[in-house]
């Protein structure tokens, strides 16, 4: 995998041995970054982190901050070795090795709220929908945050939040990115 953007442009990213993971694919993590256009100074999460790809990429960009939650232990040393070849330095990144979907009540808890969240849990296991809901009941979100999920074209998400607003969405192939605004208060 590389990093299609930015200051890491072009460089490469390992994947984890052993793990059955799904990685966002080079040319969609394109087009999302085209959506949001610019990340510089943001506070991002990255939710079931995987290889850590998006974060990287948000960093690459100019992002302040990623938070990368990820449970499988070989992702997480996975991800730390990606920061690492690439030389980015541990104040621009937490890793958190955590279940996705109950991480949300600790950072709530934490020092700052996040602009930027992504989320590309497993297909077919309702697992976008419950983390949605669990993102939209907790306060981590900035006020001009933006949640960004990639599932399968199939899954539902949550419809019924109410600090997140459906913007847009984009197809491609059996995979859907979805984007949520923060609800102006």
């Amino acid at each position: 995998m590389r990093i299609v953007g930015g200051q890491y442009r072009s460089r490469l990213i390992s994947m984890p041995k052993g793990v059955d993971i799904r990685p966002t694919q080079d040319r969609v993590r394109q087009a999302i970054f085209n959506v949001l256009s610019d990340v510089n100074g943001m506070r991002v999460l990255e939710l079931f982190a995987g290889t850590g790809a998006f974060g990287i990429e948000a960093l690459s960009r100019g992002a302040l901050h990623v938070t990368f939650v990820e449970k499988d232990p070989r992702c997480t040393g996975t991800i730390r070795s990606n920061l690492d070849s690439l030389g980015i330095q541990p104040a621009y990144y937490d890793i958190i090795k955590s279940d996705a979907l109950t991480i949300a009540p600790g950072l709530a808890k934490g020092p700052g709220k996040y602009d930027l969240v992504f989320l590309d849990p497993p297909y077919y296991q309702d697992m976008a929908k419950k983390c949605l809901i669990s993102i939209d009941y907790y306060d981590i979100l900035s006020p001009i945050a933006l949640v960004v999920v990639e599932h399968f074209k199939k899954d539902a998400l949550a419809t019924d939040l109410k600090t997140l607003v459906f913007a847009k969405e984009k197809k491609y192939g059996d995979t859907v990115v979805t984007f949520f605004r923060r609800v102006k208060e």
